[in-house]
C-alpha cells in the first residue's frame, strides 16, 4: 500500500518524519510517496483533498472536516511557540491612538493557524496581504517607513531580531492567557477514505518515526540539514526543540481539549453554528 505524505521542509516536520520516510524503521506493507511544500500550500491542497495524510495548520481543520479526521501523533502543539506579530519600527500596540487599520498586516496564509490567532488578537483588521512564511522579513524591510506589520512563524521567531525587526505582541501568549490551553499549531491530517486500521496503524508509525529521532539528538540526520534552506544547525535545534514536544508523540487529552477550544473559538469568530468536535481518529 503506497499513500501520499505532504509536510514541509522545517526542522520540526523532516525531524519528525525522517526515520518514516527514510525506512530507518520497519512500516511492513505501507509506503510513502512524500511531497514537501510550504504550510499554505498543504492547507490549499486538503481543501482539495489532493493528499492521502498532511501536514495541515490546526487554522484549516474546519474547512477539511467532511474528508479528513487528525492523528494523535506528529503535531506541534505547546505552550510559548505562537506566532509573533513585528515591525521594522517599534509600534506600541497598546496606545490609545494604535488602529490595527491604519497598518498593511502580512500573514502567513489564509488559512494558517497564524491567522485565526491573529483574529483572535484583532478581530477588526481588514487590511492584510497574505504570504509564504519566509517572504515576511523581507516584506517589512522592503517597507520599513511605511504602515507594515507581520506574523512570523518557524524559525523567523529566531532570527528577526537579528535583522533590526522588533516584537510587538506574542500571539500565542495571548491566546494561552485568553484560553489557559496549550496553542495548537498543526497536525496531520488523514483521509477518512482510509480504512481506520491502517489510520492507526500510519499514526503508530508516526509516533515510532520521532522516538527514532530522539535516540540520536541533538545530531541532526543529514535529511533535516538539507531540508532546511541553509539554516545554522543552532537554529534548526531551536526549531525542533520549541516545536517537536510531548504533544507531537501524543496529544492526550489536554492536546483534544485545546484543539476543541479552537474550533469553538473558529465556529463564533466566523458566525458558525457548531463544527464538528470528533476530529480524531
Amino acid at each position: 500500500m503506497k499513500f501520499t505524505l505532504g509536510f514541509s521542509p522545517c526542522p520540526n516536520d523532516t525531524f519528525i518524519f525522517d526515520a518514516l520516510v527514510n525506512k530507518k524503521i520497519e512500516t511492513g506493507d505501507i509506503e510513502f510517496d512524500v511531497i514537501l511544500e510550504d504550510v499554505q500550500t498543504l492547507n490549499r491542497w486538503a481543501i482539495e483533498g489532493k493528499l492521502n495524510i498532511s501536514k495541515i495548520s490546526y487554522g484549516v481543520l474546519p474547512l477539511i472536516l467532511d474528508e479528513y479526521k487528525m492523528l494523535h501523533s506528529g503535531g506541534a502543539l505547546g505552550k510559548g511557540v505562537g506566532p509573533l506579530l513585528i515591525a521594522a519600527n517599534p509600534v506600541d500596540i497598546h496606545t490609545t491612538g494604535f488602529n490595527i487599520n491604519d497598518y498593511t498586516v502580512a500573514i502567513p496564509g489564509e488559512n494558517t493557524t497564524a491567522h485565526m490567532l491573529f483574529s483572535l488578537a484583532f478581530p477588526d483588521a481588514a487590511n492584510k496581504t497574505f504570504k509564504v512564511f519566509h517572504e515576511i522579513e523581507s516584506f517589512l524591510l522592503s517597507t520599513a517607513g511605511q504602515c507594515t506589520l507581520g506574523v512570523i512563524i518557524h524559525e523567523n521567531r529566531f532570527t528577526y531580531q537579528q535583522k533590526g525587526l522588533h516584537k510587538l505582541i506574542d500571539l500565542g501568549d495571548y491566546w494561552e492567557k485568553r484560553t489557559g490551553y496549550p496553542i495548537p499549531l498543526g497536525g496531520i491530517a488523514v483521509r477518512k477514505d482510509i480504512p481506520a486500521d491502517i489510520q492507526y496503524r500510519i499514526d503508530h508509525l508516526i509516533r515510532q518515526s520521532i522516538q527514532y529521532a530522539y535516540k540520536n539528538y541533538p545530531v541532526l540526520p543529514e535529511y533535516v540539514k538539507l531540508r532546511s534552506q541553509e539554516m545554522e544547525e543552532t537554529v534548526m535545534r531551536q526549531h525542533i526543540d520549541l516545536y517537536v514536544n510531548n504533544f507531537s508523540v501524543d496529544l492526550g487529552e489536554a492536546g483534544k481539549k485545546a484543539v476543541n477550544e479552537f474550533l469553538k473559538i473558529y465556529a463564533r469568530n466566523n458566525q458558525a453554528s457548531s463544527v464538528k468536535q470528533d476530529v480524531f481518529i
